[in-house]
């Protein structure tokens, strides 16, 4: 298939991570829902930002499904692609926290759309996990945060589970991506300490590490029945805590990065971060918590609004949908 770029054949390059801006946004619109049952905010935002969610993700999914029919083979590039292939589950995800942003709205809606979720995330799973244990072409310098959504983002499933299913399926679903997360943090700090450093466009990946210790407690707690937080969900709050201001402190080499899509792997683990302390003032009510929360909830809500004006002046200039690059062909500008 040709590489240039097109009005004509600019939709083959719609890119499959444009998901991981919808998992923003639902982070951000469950973020503002709990800040409704905290701090009594309006019960506006959260609804006016769960329509507007669901409308970007119903135009995503349209423009990828037109992809999909109409330029098959670039969807087949996508996968064979060493970073692009873990960016599909963030559809699937996608799904799983629209149902939690409905739930309350729409239970019904909410629960198809968790099935649909938990069904697609799983099969990822079992292609994906395949993929990367009969391989002929993965190297550790292509490993990076982003090699957690396939797997890890299994444990996003149960915060669903304990409202549309058993919890035993919850508790599946949990503990492959607790295990996998040890697993795959262990692999992923071996390439940042003794590899050469990731291509500038991906650093953004690394607030990934930050929603597996974070979405664990949420789902934990979820498991649990809210039933108080136990040493086990200190463990990995304040894992998730300490991660979110180690990148903090890492803001100025952040803001130096061009911007990419890649900039939206800030918002979902912020997003869940947030919620967890919502959870934990909750649960403990010291007040710590709740500043904490409304602080991380500002900054969330500004990180939205600031990547959607740098995206939407990404597709303006054209920028958005472009060829992709393999990390030997891009790392060389890092």
């Amino acid at each position: 298939m040709s590489q240039e770029i097109s009005a004509s054949n600019r939709l083959a390059f719609f890119p499959i991570n444009i998901f991981g801006a919808i998992m923003g946004y639902c982070g951000l619109t469950v973020a503002l829902n709990h800040a409704h049952q905290v701090l009594d905010i309006s019960e506006g935002f959260y609804i006016f930002f769960a329509m507007l969610t669901s409308l970007f993700f119903t135009l995503a999914t349209i423009a990828y499904l037109i992809k999909l029919i109409k330029y098959p083979q670039a969807v087949v590039n996508e996968i064979n692609h060493p970073i692009a292939l873990n960016f599909f589950p963030t559809f699937s995800i996608s799904l799983l926290l629209l149902s939690l942003v409905f739930k309350d709205l729409a239970y019904d809606q909410a629960k198809y759309m968790w099935i649909l979720g938990a069904l697609i995330q799983f099969s990822l799973l079992l292609y994906i996990l395949n993929n990367w244990i009969h391989h002929e072409k993965w190297q550790i310098t292509h490993m990076n945060p982003a090699w957690f959504i396939p797997v890890v983002g299994n444990i996003l499933v149960p915060i669903g589970a304990v409202h549309f299913a058993h919890e035993h399926v919850g508790w599946f679903f949990f503990s492959i991506g607790l295990v996998f997360w040890i697993i795959l943090n262990s692999v992923v700090m071996y390439r940042l300490f003794f590899h050469p450093p990731m291509m500038k466009v991906l650093e953004p990946t690394l607030f990934i590490l930050i929603a597996p210790p974070a979405v664990g407690f949420i789902a934990y707690m979820g498991l649990q029945g809210m039933a108080g937080v136990n040493e086990f969900a200190r463990i990995l709050y304040y894992i998730g805590l300490f991660l979110t201001i180690l990148l903090f402190s890492q803001i100025p080499r952040f803001i130096k990065v061009p911007f990419a899509l890649s900039w939206w792997a800030y918002s979902f683990p912020l997003a869940a971060i947030t919620i967890a302390t919502f959870i934990m003032f909750e649960q403990l009510e010291f007040s710590i918590f709740k500043y904490l929360a409304i602080f991380l909830l500002a900054t969330l809500v500004t990180l939205v609004l600031h990547l959607t004006v740098k995206t939407l002046w990404a597709i303006k200039n054209k920028k958005l949908c472009v060829p992709l690059h393999t990390p030997e062909s891009t790392n060389k500008d890092s």
